[in-house]
């Protein structure tokens, strides 16, 4: 027996937020399943120790439709590399008709999706409707990521460490970086803390004005590192702050109470799926207001933050 889970979308979020009923469907058939996904949901670092997963196969589409995988001849390019590995079973979360016909056409007979050309929903509840649906089973959104305990970095308890989620798919999502150099401030000022900066080669101007700012010696970046090396360190921090991003569930996955910045993104889909997530909003809004064009990242109050998180480190 052969399972394929076929996953599409691009984030590292999402990526985790799939990941119980992923597992829940390699409890359900007893072996490890292989998954379709993009390159972009680091999967291969994400779920390097997780037995419920055998193999990564990677979709290569690209938003200018050049990848591998995209168009016609990229359709029955990976037609054939899906039929080449003999699948009995294949799991698609998605609508879309594209990937139920490449199943077909790869001799996939057991396919179960999501309905067809459904266009909107909440990506929790689908999965986990679906999911529960098909293997009969309640199962429940909490991620839970697996890591190399010997690989874990004993952190200094003299400190509070704090993994600081500053950066974000898009300006909208991000609260503005000088309030989280005064929160980090304030914070010192009534625990010893340290700071990893959750960001990439991308945010490389941010991390700048963090690191020369004045709460810059108790900061440790994280550009120079890749997701897998930066795990066993999040594991251990006390507390995730930041914006509503991929750094935001890998924390969550890991176990690490997290205080979530929602100002453009939809707080049920995101915020609300995993115990170790407390959200806050932008004023005047409520959960169920707050989601993409809210456009609310200078309403997010600066007391409720501070407040939250001191809250949480104690």
């Amino acid at each position: 027996m052969k399972v394929l889970v076929i996953q599409p979308k691009i984030g590292m979020g999402d990526m985790i937020i799939y990941l119980p009923y992923i597992q829940a469907i390699y409890k359900k058939f007893d072996l490890p399943v292989s998954i379709l996904v993009k390159k972009n949901s680091r999967a291969d670092q994400i779920l390097e120790e997780d037995q419920c997963v055998n193999e990564i196969i990677f979709l290569k589409r690209t938003q200018d439709n050049s990848g591998e995988h995209d168009g016609i001849i990229g359709f029955f390019r990976l037609v054939k590399e899906l039929r080449s590995k003999k699948f009995d079973k294949v799991f698609i979360y998605s609508s879309s008709l594209r990937y139920y016909l490449i199943s077909k056409l790869a001799g996939i007979n057991n396919i179960s999706q999501y309905p067809l050309f459904r266009k909107k929903d909440n990506i929790v509840t689908s999965a986990k409707i679906f999911t529960e649906n098909e293997i009969s089973k309640i199962i429940s959104s909490q991620p839970t990521i697996e890591i190399d305990k010997n690989k874990l970095k004993n952190l200094d308890k003299n400190y509070k460490h704090i993994c600081l989620g500053f950066s974000a798919s898009g300006p909208t999502k991000r609260w503005d970086l000088k309030n989280y150099i005064k929160l980090c401030e304030k914070l010192n000022d009534s625990f010893k803390c340290k700071f990893y900066l959750a960001g990439g080669k991308n945010d490389k101007k941010m991390l700048e004005q963090i690191i020369n700012s004045g709460i810059g010696s108790n900061c440790i970046s994280f550009e120079d590192l890749t997701i897998k090396e930066t795990m066993p360190i999040i594991k251990n921090c006390d507390l995730y702050i930041g914006n509503d991003t991929g750094w935001l569930h890998i924390s969550s996955g890991l176990g690490v109470r997290c205080l979530a910045l929602f100002m453009d993104s939809p707080v049920i889909a995101y915020g609300k799926y995993s115990k170790n997530i407390s959200v806050i909003i932008p004023d005047g809004e409520t959960e169920e207001s707050t989601t993409h064009d809210t456009l609310g990242k200078d309403k997010i109050s600066f007391e409720k933050v501070y407040n939250k998180a001191i809250d949480l480190l104690n």
